[in-house]
């Protein structure tokens, strides 16, 4: 299996073959070939997807005709290139400008460190300049949390409950040993 970096011309050779119209399993198995690598399906469509090639149109075409189980005919009707759209489009182009968030429906309330009270949101807003002051949301905290319920799942992320607390076990135990 090829590592997780694509160079500019394994993504190049994909947007050409992308835009001739190619299967996915087939723009894979043309990469391979021509650059001797070793890419799956599913590397080139996360990779198509990066680029922002995978559009719902592509993934999901009205030509599908489902059939029953033990019927036989076509699934798909081949893909068609078309003439002119050889240009990917212009998010393919440039990359997109970073997002700033910094929180997630709440008005922080940005008090200082000596005004904070004991059950009070310690989700900290400024100090990413020099010299700039950092203050703290302040609304009411979550019980078992330093944050608010909006920031507590925001600095959570994602994942269940029971595979947070799977980590933490294991932080015990290296920790008693």
């Amino acid at each position: 299996m090829e590592p997780g970096h694509w160079s500019s011309e394994h993504s190049d050779a994909l947007r050409d073959y992308f835009f001739k119209g190619l299967s996915y399993a087939e723009i894979g198995r043309q990469i391979n070939a021509r650059f001797g690598t070793a890419y799956t399906r599913n590397a080139v469509v996360g990779r198509a997807r990066r680029l922002g090639l995978g559009a719902p149109e592509r993934m999901a075409s009205p030509s599908i005709v489902p059939s029953l189980p033990g019927e036989s005919g076509p699934l798909a009707s081949p893909r068609v290139a078309i003439p002119g759209l050889n240009l990917p489009p212009p998010s393919a182009l440039k990359p997109a400008n970073p997002v700033k968030l910094r929180c997630v429906g709440v008005q922080p309330r940005l008090i200082g460190l000596r005004e904070l009270e004991r059950g009070d949101c310690r989700y900290p807003y400024g100090g990413d300049k020099e010299n700039e002051a950092i203050h703290f949301c302040g609304h009411p905290r979550m019980h078992g949390s330093s944050f608010c319920a909006p920031h507590a799942r925001l600095t959570r992320g994602r994942g269940s409950a029971s595979g947070r607390a799977a980590g933490a076990v294991v932080l015990r135990l290296v920790f008693a040993a």
